[in-house]
């Protein structure tokens, strides 16, 4: 690939993404110029959790998990980041190292945007860092969701939460790593404990599970198990 087409690929990129997409073509080109292209296989780190941060990292293709990893290598997935998706926010505009490890959950390429260029344009461009506060800011409330989750909602509430938010016309579609493992991970359990709640929810008509996709029956009914508290 030439450096023109790199460059136009990766200012389409860039076009598209919450921080950037009202950027004019010179501004996008500023970031675009220093980007690398990077690509992963299948459960290659692509960061981890201590490292210094490299840069700003976007997906182009593929996907990836964020987690926090305990000695004895049980995870807890922060997020997931496709295509158009950061996966590093945090530690390029705190300047701190990463807070979490990066893993490939299929092949991946994404590219890297020096730090120094992103913190740059933001002095240059303060619509930029007025963006980049919100998502920020959103990420915060992400996190907050998540301890409340944790903390005081029972496996069966957040199981119901995670299937309305990502369920589409009713249906969660299942991508081929989203295993039971990966669900429970992403829910703070273990495979058992989910299989046993995926099962109730089924027993009791709300859902219907299938090998790639789960339905929801029941909205009303799931929004009920949803709320509820330890």
């Amino acid at each position: 690939m030439s450096h023109v087409d790199s460059l136009q690929e990766i200012s389409a990129l860039l076009a598209v993404t919450p921080y950037f997409g009202g950027l004019d073509a010179a501004a996008l080109h500023k970031l675009a110029r220093p980007a690398v292209r990077q690509e992963f296989g299948v459960g290659q780190i692509i960061f981890s959790e201590g490292e210094p941060c490299a840069g700003l990292l976007v997906v182009q293709e593929g996907w990836l998990k964020t987690v926090k990893l305990s000695p004895s290598g049980r995870e807890q997935v922060l997020c997931v980041a496709g295509p158009g998706k950061f996966c590093n926010e945090i530690s390029v505009f705190g300047s701190v190292p990463n807070p979490a490890t990066a893993i490939a959950l299929e092949p991946v390429i994404l590219w890297c945007i020096p730090q120094r260029a992103v913190l740059r344009l933001m002095e240059e461009v303060p619509a930029v860092a007025r963006m980049v506060s919100r998502g920020l800011a959103r990420r915060v409330l992400h996190m907050l969701t998540m301890v409340e989750d944790l903390s005081l909602r029972t496996v069966e509430a957040r199981l119901a939460r995670l299937l309305l938010e990502r369920a589409s016309d009713g249906t969660l579609h299942r991508h081929r790593w989203a295993t039971q493992d990966a669900m429970a991970a992403r829910l703070g359990t273990v495979p058992d404990v989910l299989n046993r709640e995926l099962k109730k929810l089924a027993d009791q008509g709300l859902i219907r599970v299938a090998r790639q996709q789960i339905e929801i029956l029941d909205s009303v009914g799931l929004e009920a198990r949803a709320r509820a508290e330890e």
